[in-house]
């Protein structure tokens, strides 16, 4: 198989260069009404919903293989495309889609650095007619390595090589905001607000590199750790995958079910 299309973290300008390449598929991952108003030229939709599912009380939750590959088929996905995904708010959804691409098999993927900020702040093209995909036999392949439920954390609530990291507000951490039928969070988890790693005054880019290594690594989330990370729902969590994948983190889980499961669980242990 020939080498990426893109790096991982792509910024618009090398975008723009290959707009209209055959393997490439950019995916916006903005609500419908947003994506009709301007996107990526050549760009299609993927409403968020198709990403998830819900097993209250936990919410957000990796869909069956089944709907994963009748999703990825609509999109006309092959082994060879290269996805590239933003989204018009922070990129937690596009986040969510790379996530979700990890989680099937499918390594050809990039974040589009600021979204739809930057694409469109820095005058890039934009286009408003819907773009609508070329359908396609794709076949799913689940890749265990990239999630975490409940029983893995647990087995391993005491690795030295292990750490949790809980992306949510440090309210909600604390357990003064509780969105679960209890607050707090995961034993031995470290916190780390998702938005942290905005970087408002380049429209919502990541952070410098030095700075991102530098806020993480002082809370014990280095390269040579497994870091399991989760928010609510794995929607903002989602955004800090992708920030530890462009970082070169080789070790790096989604918990889907998030606080929605784990709080929601009274079998589960949790720390104020």
């Amino acid at each position: 198989m020939s080498e990426p299309l893109l790096p991982f973290l792509v910024e618009p300008d090398q975008l723009e260069q290959v707009l209209g390449v055959d393997s490439l598929l950019v995916v916006d991952v903005s609500e419908e009404s947003a994506y009709v108003q301007h996107h990526v030229p050549g760009a299609v939709n993927l409403p968020y919903r198709a990403l998830i599912v819900a097993n209250p009380p936990a919410m957000g939750l990796l869909p069956a293989d089944g709907r994963l590959t009748e999703v990825f088929s609509y999109l006309g996905l092959t082994p060879d495309t290269h996805v590239v995904a933003y989204d018009n708010e922070g990129n937690a959804k596009a986040g969510r889609l790379l996530w979700t691409l990890d989680a099937v098999g499918h390594s050809r993927r990039s974040l589009l650095n600021g979204g739809l900020h930057a694409w469109v702040n820095e005058g890039h093209p934009a286009e408003q007619a819907a773009n609508r995909p070329t359908s396609n036999a794709y076949t799913v392949t689940r890749n265990p390595d990239v999630i975490a439920d409940k029983t893995f954390i647990l087995d391993h609530l005491d690795a030295q090589d292990v750490k949790v990291l809980d992306v949510r507000t440090a309210k909600e951490f604390a357990g003064h905001d509780v969105r679960a039928g209890r607050g707090g969070h995961i034993p031995g988890a470290v916190n780390l607000d998702w938005m942290l790693a905005l970087d408002r005054d380049r429209n919502l880019r990541l952070k410098p590199e030095a700075e991102l290594r530098e806020m993480l690594e002082a809370i014990g989330v280095t390269p040579d750790k497994e870091v399991i990370v989760h928010c609510q729902t794995h929607h903002r969590s989602a955004h800090t995958y992708a920030v530890l994948k462009a970082l070169g983190y080789s070790r790096v889980r989604g918990y889907d079910g998030s606080w929605s499961d784990w709080g929601n669980d009274p079998d589960m242990p949790v720390e104020t």
